[in-house]
């Protein structure tokens, strides 16, 4: 478990709005081409993330929640472990993706390009880091103490 938890926020925080953060970083050092790739690469990914909004984002709110919902219940009121680490995993991933939504729908409204564009792509990044980093350390937290009244308790 605690390898896909880093894999999935590694991945996360290395994909941002679908754009690999080694194109963004080519285009501030070589600009020409490197920039004008991620431009059309994060345009592409921009007008996807916001198309999928507009056709189906209520569905897709709805069925984030009861999903977040049946998980919390089978998790924390039944006791299932497995739901735990599941919404451990998804919530925080939840508020990455609606702050994707956010960050595509700004870059569409400023037609950003060039630096400003560079920096939406590198603050989206480094709220996601910390989105990740506060998951990983309360997933932590709560691993620690299940195996502590496991131990404890003996079951």
């Amino acid at each position: 478990f605690w390898i896909a938890l880093a894999v999935f926020w590694s991945s996360a925080s290395h994909w941002v709005l679908g754009v690999p953060f080694d194109m963004v970083l080519r285009a501030r050092r070589v600009g020409g081409q490197a920039e004008l790739d991620l431009e059309m690469v994060t345009r592409v990914n921009v007008n996807r993330l916001l198309y999928i909004g507009r056709v189906s984002g209520v569905w897709l709110l709805g069925f984030t929640c009861f999903t977040m919902s049946a998980l919390a219940v089978l998790g924390f009121w039944y006791r299932m472990e497995f739901a735990q680490a599941v919404l451990f995993l998804m919530f925080p991933m939840s508020l990455v993706s609606a702050m994707s939504l956010a960050t595509a729908r700004r870059i569409e409204q400023e037609s950003a390009t060039g630096e400003l564009l560079r920096k939406r792509l590198a603050r989206h990044r480094f709220f996601t880091q910390v989105i990740g980093m506060i998951s990983i350390f309360f997933t932590a937290l709560w691993g620690m103490y299940q195996n502590l009244t496991i131990g404890v308790l003996g079951g």
